[in-house]
């Protein structure tokens, strides 16, 4: 068995190189599909924290060279045993980094017919994808946005869709150059401000400010554009790594939810019993049209505004899909954390701009709609816990609690029309879990959730795990609601508002209300405690509760290491 021909040690990143032997490129893609060279080289766990299977490198004989980026040398500890090779070389990080800013630059300076001046990093791997992402600026205040990654299918894919995406008049960058053999691209430089941006710069607790309103209504008013009139001759011959959203593709993000998220957070399931429920909501899944452009990760800090129209980007993933599962990964995003009622709102504005390009009635759409919620939320959610989990980076966990949220949401005003009994009683395990209550939105905080519920429905169910919380029963103030101009109104309407203001009863309600959830935050606060549940119920859940609830809000609104979380039980099962 032949050795390695040198072992060279050199710390820290870099780009291991192994010749092997020729072979058809489809066995050794197959090879690195199935991660089989980790089995084959016997490294020992200590000896790797990471392990990126790359690409070929070269498909010229006599040797085919494979990248394996490391996170150490593994020559340190163990040398290969079973890889049959002709020798090894490791290139430092140092150099590689060189040779990849120069392609950059070396298209910058081709297009714009000027040097490169600045040159500014903007995101390395602090996103899940794995590109470097890179401002180039010259003279003339001229810029543009270099991309390094890869992955040639995905480069092409981007490639292609930005190209056919802008022969539609889509809002998508402009591709002025593209180096391939160096995984390397140029595209139009929209800036710095994401949707998300905005959106989490100018929020006040649980108010969405009007112009961030605005710009998620010119959002959903484009998508269909994408989706129908872009999406009827698109290339779909170039999707990666499938060129639609079909039964492997919903297996894979749910057995990523499955193993990254529920094994590793420790939550309990019935292995057979949950792939059951999986196939069932599969086939559900499946029923729906699916002859459309799938964007697939159409989020908030996908989508870019310059001067408040928006601009969108990363539609790699793309591929042909039901129209559901975009709005869905929109409305649904977990740390835009967007209100019940603003959700629904924007997904009354898609369907509306929907029906000048299709026809389509909204109970066709809605009948699929949740359950595309859900898969979307489980795919969300195997990201968090392979990066957070996982690959150890804290920062993706702090999507967590979010994700919860809208999964608790979801089981009280949802019936799915498919029976999934074991994946909602996992749903449920998730919202009890210690583990999971122990990610808090950023670091430190303690999350009051506040609840307005009416006593004819029940009294809210306890999905945190911590027993409760405060209920106050508001029935003992006066009602609006027994007043006939009130009576469609709701706590949140300025005449209801100014009805009860004036009663001396609510003033000394709420006054001792606020005394007793304030002692108390301050002691979760100082005591390291991570959850606090407020409600407040009336006989219908309309006018007094949610009026209070709406108070408490407000007086915790801005609170150091508070986060506030407002629903209003009752509104909700009345689309309200």
């Amino acid at each position: 068995m032949p050795r390695p021909a040198q072992r060279r040690r050199q710390p820290g990143h870099g780009l291991l190189e192994i010749h092997v032997r020729p072979a058809p490129a489809q066995q050794i893609r197959q090879v690195l599909a199935q991660d089989r060279i980790i089995r084959l080289a016997r490294f020992p766990a200590a000896a790797l924290r990471t392990l990126h299977l790359a690409r070929i490198l070269s498909a010229n004989p006599p040797f085919r060279k494979l990248a394996v980026n490391f996170a150490r040398n593994p020559f340190a500890s163990a040398p290969f045993r079973d890889v049959s090779m002709a020798g090894v070389g490791f290139v430092g990080p140092e150099s590689l980094e060189a040779m990849s800013i120069d392609a950059l630059k070396t298209l910058f300076e081709r297009h714009f017919r000027s040097p490169v001046v600045r040159i500014q990093p903007l995101r390395d791997h602090l996103g899940g994808s794995g590109r470097r992402i890179i401002r180039l600026a010259g003279e003339r205040r001229t810029s543009a946005i270099g991309i390094l990654y890869d992955v040639r299918e995905e480069n092409v894919a981007f490639l292609e869709f930005s190209r056919h995406f802008r022969k539609h008049g889509l809002p998508v960058p402009e591709i002025y150059a593209q180096d391939l053999s160096q995984g390397a691209y140029l595209q139009e430089d929209l800036g710095d401000t994401t949707l998300f941006g905005i959106l989490s710069k100018t929020r006040a607790g649980g108010t969405i400010a009007p112009e961030v309103v605005e710009a998620y209504r010119r959002v959903v008013a484009v998508l269909p554009r994408f989706q129908v009139e872009a999406g009827r001759d698109l290339n779909y011959q170039v999707c990666y790594p499938r060129d639609s959203f079909d039964r492997q593709s919903m297996a894979w993000d749910l057995n990523y939810f499955k193993y990254y998220f529920l094994k590793l957070a420790g939550i309990p399931f019935n292995e057979q019993a949950l792939e059951d429920d999986f196939d069932r909501l599969i086939a559900f899944l499946l029923c729906a049209d699916r002859d459309y452009f799938l964007y697939r990760d159409f989020q908030s800090r996908n989508i870019m505004l310059r001067d408040g129209r928006p601009f969108f980007l990363d539609y790699q993933g793309g591929r042909k899909g039901a129209l559901q599962y975009d709005i869905a990964s929109l409305l649904y995003d977990a740390k835009a954390d967007l209100p019940p009622e603003l959700r629904q709102q924007l997904l009354d504005h898609y369907l509306a701009a929907l029906a000048g390009l299709l026809d389509l009635q909204p109970g066709v759409f809605m009948c699929h709609y949740y359950a595309y919620v859900y898969i979307r939320l489980m795919q969300a959610m195997g990201a968090y816990g392979f990066r957070g989990f996982y690959e150890r980076k804290p920062h993706f966990l702090q999507s967590v609690p979010y994700a919860l949220k809208n999964v608790r949401w979801l089981l009280h005003n949802v019936e799915l029309p498919v029976q999934l009994p074991t994946l909602m009683a996992t749903f449920k395990s998730l919202l009890a879990s210690d583990t999971l209550q122990s990610v808090t939105p950023e670091k430190g905080d303690l999350t009051v959730r506040i609840q307005s519920f009416s006593f004819h429905q029940g009294l809210p169910e306890d999905d945190t795990g911590h027993g409760g919380g405060f209920v106050f029963d508001v029935r003992s103030l006066p009602n609006p609601g027994r007043l006939e101009p009130f009576k469609n109104l709701t706590g949140k309407d300025a005449p209801v508002m100014n009805y009860l203001v004036q009663q001396e009863s609510v003033h000394q309600f709420l006054a001792s209300v606020i005394s007793l959830v304030d002692a108390s935050v301050g002691n979760y606060q100082a005591r390291g405690f991570r959850s606090l549940t407020v409600s407040f119920g009336c006989t219908g859940g309309q006018h007094r509760s949610v009026y209070l609830a709406e108070q408490l809000a407000k007086h915790l609104a801005g609170r150091p290491g508070v986060e506030v979380a407002v629903s209003h039980l009752a509104l909700e099962k009345l689309g309200q």
